[in-house]
């Protein structure tokens, strides 16, 4: 007798313990399938061609950027798309919001990003929207597949009355809708 246990409840403990331990790794085993299946399924999701990863990129992150960012993200509700500045505005340009939530887009809780918070991020498409003609159109040097420029003209410069400045807002904003839907169009292909 051993500690208050006869030598065959001793054994009868090992033999029981065994055979919980089997059973523990075998479910642990199971466990470590699941996990791994589960794993692997959220990187086949991740990586699934028909998931893109954008960056649209601007100087203020105020105005066009944001808008394009809205337009792509409702053509396509798996897509990752952000937008990004090199001299970010303190906040989303309130005209901008506004012609957004005319064409069903809220971009109200949007906020102006540097683009240095995406260095480190790989991208499928990084964009620029930035007028050619009147600005320098911000470079991205983080990993990217494909560049391109969908030059807009910046609506902030409008002058004149309230209705006049929304009408140039709202002529941009259709312009970056039809000419991001048709980028949309192209690589959904």
């Amino acid at each position: 007798m051993y500690g208050g246990f006869t030598e065959n409840t001793e054994r009868k403990m090992t033999c029981y313990q065994s055979s919980v331990l089997s059973v523990l790794l075998r479910d642990l085993r199971g466990l470590i399938k699941i996990i791994h299946f589960n794993t692997l399924s959220s990187w086949v999701r991740a990586h699934n061609d028909t998931s893109m990863k954008i960056l649209i990129l601007c100087t203020g992150n105020s105005c066009r950027s944001q808008m394009a960012e809205g337009f792509l993200r409702s053509f396509n509700k798996d897509w990752q798309v952000y937008s990004g500045g090199t001299h970010p505005a303190s906040s989303v340009n309130p005209y901008a919001v506004r012609v957004m939530k005319e064409a069903g887009i809220d971009i109200s809780h949007h906020t102006t990003t540097p683009v240095e918070c995406y260095m480190n991020d790989a991208f499928d498409y990084v964009i620029t929207v930035c007028d050619n003609a009147k600005e320098s159109c911000p470079v991205f040097t983080g990993h990217v597949k494909n560049r391109l420029h969908i030059g807009f003209p910046d609506p902030a410069d409008a002058t004149g009355t309230d209705e006049e400045i929304l009408a140039v807002y709202r002529d941009i904003r259709d312009e970056i809708q039809r000419l991001f839907y048709k980028f949309f169009l192209k690589i959904s292909q």
